[in-house]
């Protein structure tokens, strides 16, 4: 028991890809890897919903976007958190969603994305 709750402990205090500083300059190179399905300078979606005021934003709720059943009844919302993880693996995090990017592999660069994508608003 003791163990369990120390390795609970250990991994609470370890700091996530999410919880990371960006640089949202070098995010904004990073999105370069995006713009071809969204946008971050107009509310216009084009293949993927537009991402101007993602962070805080329910998941699914761009208006004018058709999503997948699985990413309209995700539950999700995107906070810093959820989209480290889902710009990791899109398809691990929200199985069955329209996405076809595989993910970012380097935790810096998705720390920067998602201090770029905090900008857009």
């Amino acid at each position: 028991m003791l163990r369990t709750l120390l390795a609970v402990a250990m991994i609470a205090a370890v700091p996530t890809i999410a919880a990371a500083e960006g640089d949202a300059k070098k995010g904004e190179k990073v999105f370069r890897k995006c713009k071809a399905c969204h946008t971050v300078d107009e509310a216009k979606n084009k293949v993927g919903p537009h991402l101007i005021g993602i962070v805080g934003r329910k998941a699914g709720a761009a208006e004018g976007f058709k999503y997948s059943d699985a990413m309209a009844n995700s539950g999700l919302t995107w906070d810093a958190a959820t989209l480290g993880e889902y710009l990791k693996d899109p398809k691990g995090k929200v199985p069955g969603n329209k996405m076809i990017f595989a993910g970012l592999k380097k935790d810096d660069q998705v720390a920067d994305l998602i201090a770029f994508l905090e900008t857009s608003k």
